[in-house]
């Protein structure tokens, strides 16, 4: 059944332990502590040495993140990580060339699908969920429809299908938002990611500074080679033809803010009338990054959906 959704935010659910009460697991397996504490692991798989980290339970279905354009490990929102990692096995990675992962980055989601097969398979796993967020969501798509018995259900936020409404502008808007950032001296996902409202606004540098949060081991930023790459294979997921998202039978959870400047929100829309096993949820006031804005909200509706 889908459900159409505006939502405020509610009660927050409860984070993960604090690092000094959590349990460490050496030796590979996994650990569970914050994720400003979780340390960097690589593994060899496919000819890369992708960098990752985990933390949370090493119980059930683990919960794959799959990010978005020019993001590293230190993107991801603490809040996010730390409260889905309070119930359900965490493991964010750095896709090739990107971040502290070697090779070169690819300029087609469908190769970038490809490489997070094979990270996945090489953790020994065979089924997981998957979130993803903007590219993140494009490439958990094409996993889902190529390895359907790989994904158990599927979190797509701030994303759309191939082909969708005004995908293919992404490269010209975040070059625009990146000298916008520079004149102005602010990071360019200030306005990428929020509106320009006061509470839009305030939500931004909040995220932004959860960013900093982690000091040690930080991962390496991405390179203006593997951006443009990025930028190159969004553009063409603008331009493809539309998939049959009806081969998507797992459950999926769509969210995105009402406002979505980069991936416009008619896409999450779309997603949620052509996924036949979907729900939908729209931030008020928000844009790109609404998850992040609305932080509290979405953890505690992402648990119950998983």
């Amino acid at each position: 059944m889908r459900t159409t959704t505006t939502t405020e935010p509610i009660t927050p659910v409860t984070g993960a332990p604090p690092a000094d009460k959590a349990e460490s697991r050496h030796a590979g397996s996994y650990s569970v502590t914050s994720w400003k504490e979780a340390p960097t692991l690589t593994l060899s798989a496919g000819g890369v040495e992708f960098a990752y980290r985990q933390l949370g339970p090493d119980t059930g279905v683990p919960v794959v993140f799959l990010t978005h354009l020019t993001a590293v490990l230190d993107n991801w929102d603490p809040r996010v990580v730390d409260g889905i990692a309070a119930k359900r096995h965490v493991i964010t990675f750095d896709n090739r060339g990107v971040g502290a992962s070697s090779g070169s980055t690819p300029t087609t989601i469908e190769e970038m699908a490809s490489d997070a097969i094979i990270f996945i398979r090489a953790l020994g796993l065979d089924q997981v969920d998957l979130f993803g967020f903007s590219m993140g969501g494009m490439i958990a798509q094409v996993i889902a429809i190529e390895q359907p018995q790989l994904v158990r259900k599927m979190i797509l936020a701030g994303t759309g299908p191939a082909g969708g409404e005004g995908i293919e502008k992404v490269a010209r808007i975040t070059y625009l938002d990146i000298a916008r950032g520079l004149l102005t001296r602010q990071d360019p996902k200030q306005f990428l990611f929020f509106t320009r409202t006061p509470s839009g606004r305030q939500a931004g540098k909040e995220f932004l500074a959860r960013l900093q949060e982690r000091t040690n081991n930080r991962d390496k930023p991405i390179s203006l080679r593997s951006l443009r790459a990025q930028l190159k294979a969004i553009h063409h997921w603008g331009q493809q033809q539309p998939a049959d998202l009806a081969r998507i039978h797992q459950p999926v959870l769509v969210l995105n803010g009402e406002s979505d400047r980069m991936v416009p929100s008619n896409n999450s829309v779309d997603l949620d009338q052509r996924l036949p096993n979907s729900q939908l949820v729209l931030y008020p006031d928000a844009g790109h990054g609404g998850v992040f804005q609305f932080h509290e909200d979405f953890v505690k509706r992402a648990l119950e959906f998983l």
